[in-house]
């Protein structure tokens, strides 16, 4: 166990548009549980460029691989044209592979289904998603979805290991082998090897993605853990994340062996930075899913106790009606804070 005095340094990219407003928000909630954590913030985005810097710079990266945990804000990323996106960039030179979108129902946030609890599990380092293009001639692009047995393999055990430790029942595997039968049949029989081989208690399912997503819109209750190839995980994940009330009540986190980076995984929303509009919800799940790493990986119940503080806080306001506008509510940033913060149990 840590001692009392120790705080746990954690990289902090507040990120551009509202990723401040909603990281100032975290701090508070933070500081108000006593979560035993510094920050060492970094500007990335265009809030970096603007101060003369860059996008993404070396002593960021260094920063993250010394520190071994960071939590980022919104970041934007130009649709079409302009920079390359900053999060695809992390992930490939931090060696992220695992992204994670665990999404659950909320009392209080009225959606079709209750008792939504999936966790989908995303291969995050190559496949369309890592954009390698090139211009064929004019008038003709190409996009490469490159598979590996190792990126394959590795996403595979970490998934049904994750399945394990936290005591799901089944994890079902999201393709399209019957037309991308090399890329995708690679990702399913490196899936289905794991399963034999070491983790034949987890049950098993195999799923083509079109029936998935439709299945999903059915009845998503009839899944537990996802695991996709990285595009297909980026479509997927948002999906499901609407079966819930939205991108403002998600969180995310990308591991690699020994690094890992939590995320809001809504955008930058740049109409309405500055304005006190934001939901910092997302990024607050993703502080929570950080303290519970802290805790296993640096072996402090501290982390763990701020933690089921934080979100025993946020599940009591939104069940009370106590919600951001995003949500059906008429709370600002500041206001929802103060919420979460009012109903936060006492040590």
């Amino acid at each position: 166990m840590s001692p009392e005095s120790q705080l746990h340094r954690v990289v902090l990219l507040p990120g551009d548009g509202i990723g401040p407003e909603v990281t100032a928000a975290v701090k508070r909630v933070f500081a108000a549980a006593g979560a035993p954590v510094e920050w060492e913030e970094h500007a990335v985005g265009l809030v970096a460029l603007a101060a003369g810097g860059e996008l993404l710079s070396e002593e960021t990266i260094e920063a993250i691989r010394r520190v071994k945990v960071a939590l980022k804000g919104p970041i934007t990323t130009p649709v079409g044209e302009g920079h390359a996106s900053v999060n695809v960039t992390l992930r490939k030179r931090l060696n992220l592979y695992a992204a994670v979108r665990p999404v659950r129902s909320f009392t209080g946030v009225t959606t079709r289904f209750e008792g939504l609890d999936l966790v989908i599990i995303r291969e995050n380092t190559e496949g369309l998603y890592s954009g390698v293009e090139n211009q064929v001639t004019d008038g003709v692009v190409m996009s490469m979805k490159v598979a590996t047995e190792l990126a394959c393999t590795r996403i595979s055990r970490w998934a049904f290991r994750f399945a394990t430790r936290r005591r799901r029942r089944k994890i079902t595997v999201f393709h399209k082998a019957n037309i991308m039968k090399m890329s995708d049949g690679l990702f399913l029989r490196c899936a289905r090897k794991i399963h034999q081989e070491e983790y034949p208690n987890i049950e098993y399912q195999e799923t083509i993605i079109d029936a998935g997503c439709m299945k999903l819109v059915q009845d998503p209750t009839q899944f537990d853990v996802l695991l996709l190839e990285n595009l297909y995980g980026d479509v997927v994940s948002d999906l499901c994340a609407g079966q819930v009330g939205g991108l403002g009540v998600v969180p995310g986190a990308n591991f690699g062996d020994d690094l890992a980076v939590f995320e809001a995984v809504h955008g930058s929303a740049p109409d309405i930075a500055g304005q006190g509009l934001a939901n910092p919800l997302a990024l607050l799940m993703s502080g929570v899913m950080m303290l519970n790493h802290l805790a296993e990986t640096r072996d402090d119940p501290r982390c763990r106790a701020s933690s089921d503080r934080i979100k025993a806080a946020y599940d009591r306001a939104l069940s009370e009606g106590q919600k951001t506008r995003d949500l059906g509510g008429t709370l600002g940033t500041e206001a929802f804070v103060d919420a979460l913060i009012e109903r936060m149990p006492r040590v």
